[in-house]
């Protein structure tokens, strides 16, 4: 199944928690087996254990493709070696650092928040290997919260606004979509975890949400 919903630590918000970074799906420590089967059967993708500064909020707190990622800079030395197993790490420093709060990004671009300084945007541009434009969705800084991408497609907070959503169109090559998650939530990102071959949604996601969510990623 390409989509299905559930829940992490008993929280909807499974953006926040899992981070879908190129092949590799980052999740906290020590889930229990039917939720790592489920992981595992719908995203696709190698499962990588990792906890970052201590904390459970993977999604938050890193964002990244096959190329490299960037993390937050609560991230110890040991989580960063961790990561640097599966590529390029850059630190996100100087009090903006929740990665996969301020990032929406695919392997063809990636959308900033701008909030991340210049000179930051430029070094990740070069750890992740592709263009970057710093805009907000909807008005609000939060970007990676407010939408979820993979290579397919893009799902985007419903107060986006047109020019918005050329520039995210333009940057992350693929067709933009509006939608909600968790009967309601426009935090899309905060409430969808997905890759290429598939999408999870917080258990409270209604039927309706679930086929947009579907249609806006290309997973029908």
């Amino acid at each position: 199944m390409p989509i299905d919903t559930l829940d992490i630590h008993g929280s909807d918000q499974i953006g926040i928690h899992l981070a879908s970074v190129g092949n590799v799906l980052f999740h906290p420590r020590e889930l229990p087996t039917p939720t790592l089967e489920i992981l595992e059967r719908v995203v696709g993708l190698e499962l990588a254990p990792i906890s970052i500064g201590g904390s459970n909020l993977i999604g938050a707190l890193l964002a990244g493709n096959t190329n490299g990622m960037a993390v937050a800079d609560i991230a110890t030395e040991s989580d960063i070696d961790a990561l640097t197993a599966y590529g390029d790490v850059v630190v996100m420093e100087g009090g903006v650092n929740t990665a996969g709060n301020l990032l929406l990004v695919n392997e063809q671009g990636c959308v900033a928040s701008p909030s991340i300084p210049k000179d930051g945007l430029e070094i990740l541009s070069e750890v992740l290997g592709v263009d970057i434009i710093s805009t907000k969705i909807g008005g609000q800084d939060v970007v990676g919260s407010l939408g979820v991408v993979n290579s397919q497609g893009v799902l985007l907070h419903p107060d986006v606004a047109p020019e918005e959503v050329l520039r995210i169109e333009e940057i992350l090559g693929v067709p933009p979509m509006v939608g909600t998650v968790s009967f309601g939530s426009p935090y899309v990102g905060a409430g969808i975890c997905a890759s290429n071959n598939g999408a999870l949604a917080g258990s409270e996601t209604t039927g309706p949400e679930l086929n947009r969510i579907e249609d806006a990623l290309g997973l029908i």
